[in-house]
């Protein structure tokens, strides 16, 4: 039995692991050209600015990209946060309904099972009933 589930988690751990290996290996290629990129446009900037200019550049466009990639990742865990706790408080609320409507669907019923079993039974709840539309 247990190795029957182990089994399973390792199929599941391995299609998992497989599953991101193949996304890194399509974007390895990706960084690579990047780097290359990056290379480029500093022998760029060093023929035009000289060597030290062109790495403050080079390194102050690095830290724009990284400030404004930070800005874009804690906007979108901002905004998935809301979306969950919005979720959360629509489940609740929907679930609080529900359980309220089945309450009240019930209501009749059990009050009619207390006064079923009041002593004296059913004579006991017409008794009942006649002194209470009485007052």
């Amino acid at each position: 039995m247990f190795a029957r589930l182990i089994n399973q988690a390792k199929s599941a751990a391995s299609h998992l692991v497989l599953k991101y290996v193949a996304r890194a290996s399509v974007a390895i290629p990706f960084i690579i050209a990047a780097g290359f990129a990056l290379v480029a446009i500093t022998v760029m900037m060093v023929e035009r600015f000289g060597h030290v200019m062109a790495y403050w550049l080079v390194a102050g466009g690095l830290a724009l990209i990284g400030l404004i990639a930070s800005v874009v990742v804690t906007v979108k865990e901002k905004r998935d946060e809301i979306a969950d706790q919005q979720a959360t408080k629509a489940d609740t609320e929907e679930v609080v309904s529900e359980a309220t409507a089945q309450a009240l669907a019930q209501t009749p019923i059990a009050l009619l099972g207390g006064l079923l079993t009041m002593p004296g039974g059913a004579a006991g709840t017409v008794s009942a009933v006649r002194l209470l539309g009485r007052n």
